[in-house]
């Protein structure tokens, strides 16, 4: 990895947010961007309304937050850049501008409350990214290890398009993976399906040098089954594919995706299915 983007309003939510990208950059040896998106909504930004003493004070608040965030990324370069338009989308082209591996946006859940942009923009942050997307929520601590990391699968073709990156990061993080295979039929066509990937995924990991174990599970409900799993494996990352749906109008998350960003404690990492990846 060479450089994550953090998405910056500087509420809560955000500075956690970065706090975390710390952590994960000082062991992937990476750089920071902040971004700070201008989203037009005057009564959204935490600053006076005159643009011109707007800009002035985003400026002092990043270097502000650069001068104390600098000494603690002890293993790569921080900056920061502001851009007008829709937060998603602008940092969606920050990210394909600069080639980002990682963004990283903090959210509230659906319980929670967020006065700037980050929790409201968390969903199309993660529909629209170029890369994947961690969401993290300020209640977590973000000091821990990254030890373990649970990779549901499923019977969908995609399943396997994130075990290629949850094995870098196990191998980069020395971290376990969870293999959660999760029936959520009980057709045996589906379930084999399901079954010969897990072999696979297992066959994978030995092959990349990481520890690994698996469980199967019925579920009704994959977002609750998926997060009671990661609560009994005390897990510090869940990676899971963006599962993306087209409408008229949007690019939406597929529904796990969305209960999983909303409902998860932890942080999740979501992927968008790009290149084929094939297990032999």
């Amino acid at each position: 990895m060479k450089e994550i983007i953090v998405a910056i309003d500087f509420s809560k939510g955000s500075l956690h947010a970065l706090k975390y990208a710390i952590h994960f950059a000082n062991t992937a040896k990476c750089n920071i961007m902040m971004v700070y998106v201008d989203n037009h909504s005057g009564q959204d930004i935490p600053f006076s309304p005159e643009s011109g003493e707007v800009r002035d004070e985003l400026l002092r608040n990043f270097e502000e937050l650069a001068e104390s965030v600098r000494p603690v990324l002890t293993e790569g370069k921080l900056c920061y850049k502001m851009r007008k338009g829709k937060v998603y989308q602008e940092l969606a082209t920050q990210a394909r501008i600069n080639k980002a591996d990682l963004i990283l946006s903090g959210t509230h859940g659906i319980s929670g409350f967020e006065e700037f942009w980050i929790g409201s923009n968390a969903f199309r942050i993660v529909s629209y990214a170029p890369c994947p997307v961690i969401t993290v929520r300020s209640s977590f601590d973000v000091s821990r290890p990254i030890s373990n990391i649970v990779i549901p699968i499923d019977h969908t073709v995609d399943t396997i398009q994130k075990l290629p990156l949850a094995a870098t990061l196990a191998q980069l993080f020395n971290s376990q993976i969870h293999i959660l295979a999760l029936h959520s039929s009980r057709l045996k066509t589906l379930q084999t399906k399901i079954e010969t990937t897990v072999v696979k995924v297992e066959k994978y990991l030995s092959k990349c040098d990481v520890a690994f174990n698996a469980e199967f599970r019925f579920a009704e409900n994959l977002t609750n089954t998926t997060l009671e799993f990661a609560a009994e494996a005390d897990t510090d990352l869940i990676i899971i594919m963006t599962e993306r749906e087209s409408s008229d109008a949007n690019i939406l998350l597929g529904q796990f995706a969305q209960q999983m960003v909303n409902f998860s404690p932890v942080p999740i990492m979501s992927v968008q299915p790009k290149e084929v990846f094939v297990l032999a």
